[in-house]
């Protein structure tokens, strides 16, 4: 926590300031930027659909009578695709849960952002943009940047550059259309039970795959609010799975990233 003289010499040691950007669940910073008088906006690094449940978070707390894992209808935002509420995010399922008040703490204080960039485009989500950008929601503007990709220097280490270029290497070599792709995304944490369905699943597909795979966790989802797992996610592969497809396949681990292609 900045004390009030450090934050005086941070956002006044620049020639001018007209904006503070924070993340997704950075709303407490709103507070040190109406103290010095700068514009606040949210960055959402992730969809749409996403924000649109951010932003209706609040009012959808105080209207349901019951945790989404029991709803009986679909959870049916505007211009959104309708989910099943056992679908909904792990932390917006228990109430009780420091991760559900927290999710609700920030997503209160949405509407206090003078506008929000999110890391999507209008052809991909042409809905749920066009429904964000109406009036009646009691929230700020929204401005679809995406996407938003990284095209400088990789801070991976050369040998992790080098392993990602095997890969798409032995991409290029598959006939087209062959690869079933797999990943859950920076959030996407599997339970090891999970894990091991996928697993097996795969194996037995016989399917040419690339699966990118983190150690699994004892929740699901909870990358989403955990760092990235430091141990190697071969050791929760299902015993003989890289016998069976060892003929047909390459595993490469990195600390944040593993690429199994079969």
């Amino acid at each position: 926590m900045l004390t009030h003289n450090h934050k005086r010499l941070v956002l006044t040691d620049f020639q001018q300031i007209s904006a503070l950007f924070v993340d997704l669940f950075g709303t407490d910073a709103f507070d040190v930027a109406a103290e010095f008088n700068v514009l606040p906006y949210i960055f959402f690094p992730t969809t749409a659909n996403v924000l649109s449940f951010f932003l209706h978070f609040p009012k959808l707390n105080e209207t349901m009578s019951c945790p989404f894992s029991e709803l009986t209808e679909l959870v049916n935002l505007p211009g959104c695709v309708p989910v099943s509420g056992k679908d909904v995010l792990d932390p917006a399922q228990d109430r009780k849960d420091d991760a559900y008040k927290w999710l609700l703490h920030n997503t209160k204080r949405y509407k206090e952002a003078e506008g929000i960039l999110v890391n999507t485009f209008l052809e991909l989500e042409p809905n749920a943009i066009k429904a964000l950008q109406e009036p009646g929601l009691d929230k700020p503007p929204v401005y679809p940047i995406g996407p938003l990709v990284n095209v400088g220097k990789q801070e991976s280490s050369k040998d992790g550059i080098e392993e990602e270029s095997e890969c798409l290497t032995w991409l290029d070599n598959q006939p087209l259309g062959s690869v079933l792709y797999v990943s859950f995304g920076s959030g996407g944490a599997l339970t090891c039970e999970q894990f091991d369905e996928l697993a097996h699943g795969l194996a037995d597909s016989e399917q040419r795959f690339l699966w990118v795979i983190r150690s699994p966790s004892q929740i699901a989802d909870a990358s989403f609010f955990n760092p990235h797992s430091q141990n190697d996610p071969l050791t929760f592969l299902p015993p003989g799975f890289l016998e069976r497809t060892k003929e047909r396949a390459k595993a490469k681990w990195q600390p944040l990233n593993i690429y199994v292609c079969v």
